[in-house]
């Protein structure tokens, strides 16, 4: 049956985007032949008019930075995990224009750290380095995982208002620490989860916190980054011992969760996973 749906990925820069590969990848592999993905470049100031030229062939919108906040003053309706993160990274389009605010990075980041963790695993202390979007979504992330007093390093301890609005509202009380405070880096090697949340190269210095260190494969690092993998601090980590998840298999999960809420079909991991890699491994 044709559906004739529409989705797309916006965000400002967002030509780099993978979107488009994963969940053109998912229609295929679902049989959604009548499906399209896009790709459109949309800053924070033309969201708005964008969405209102919306109509009901859409199924929704993948959204990256600067976006997801303000998706979350454009909804009807914004989701319980949305809400208490304070951050959606998927707007789902109901027939007659009803707008929901979704966050499935959440579980693109708990999703990530699981598949790569050792059996049995049970993390007790974690370390989220960066103050934006993505660390109120990596403390929810920890949140799920049973820690409830993660610490959370920054460049500034000023910009971080947003994470401790999102903290508050979940429940969690995390630990907030400068990122040249001289217990910064023992902190770092000593947690059983770490989630980098920087730009790329920006956490490249960390790598000298763990140059030493003997970790286990209990200790796992997630670097949200997914261009230019290995990352250096990822790197850094692996040869320490400790467990990696890239930042591509929380890019694969919270698509798959996003492929799930706008076709109402269980994502195909494994071919969004291939496609993913492929096209990785073209651009490396």
């Amino acid at each position: 049956m044709k559906t004739g749906r529409r989705a797309a990925v916006l965000g400002h820069p967002v030509a780099h985007s993978l979107s488009p590969v994963l969940h053109q990848a998912a229609y295929m592999a679902l049989g959604l032949t009548d499906w399209e993905y896009q790709l459109h470049d949309v800053d924070e100031h033309e969201l708005a008019g964008f969405v209102g030229g919306l109509d009901d062939s859409w199924a929704g919108l993948s959204l990256t930075m600067p976006l997801k906040h303000e998706s979350l003053r454009l909804a009807d309706h914004v989701d319980g995990l949305a809400k208490v993160v304070g951050a959606a990274n998927t707007l789902l389009r109901q027939p007659g224009g009803l707008l929901v605010a979704a966050n499935t990075d959440v579980h693109g980041l708990t999703a990530a750290l699981r598949e790569v963790a050792p059996e049995g695993w049970r993390p007790a202390r974690a370390v989220i380095v960066g103050g934006g979007a993505t660390a109120s979504s990596a403390v929810a992330a920890v949140g799920e995982l049973g820690i409830t007093h993660p610490t959370v390093l920054a460049r500034s301890l000023a910009r971080v208002g947003a994470v401790r609005r999102a903290a508050s509202r979940m429940g969690v009380s995390p630990e907030y620490v400068a990122l040249d405070a001289p217990e910064a880096p023992g902190l770092f090697a000593a947690a059983d989860v770490v989630v980098l949340t920087l730009p790329q190269y920006a956490a490249d210095p960390l790598t000298e916190w763990v140059a030493d260190a003997s970790l286990r494969p209990g200790q796992v690092l997630l670097d949200a980054v997914y261009a230019g993998w290995p990352t250096a601090a990822a790197s850094a980590w692996a040869r320490a011992g400790g467990a990696i998840a890239p930042g591509y298999l929380m890019l694969l999960h919270q698509a798959c969760e996003q492929v799930r809420l706008m076709t109402g079909r269980e994502a195909p991991v494994e071919a969004m996973r291939a496609a993913l890699t492929q096209a990785l491994a073209a651009r490396s």
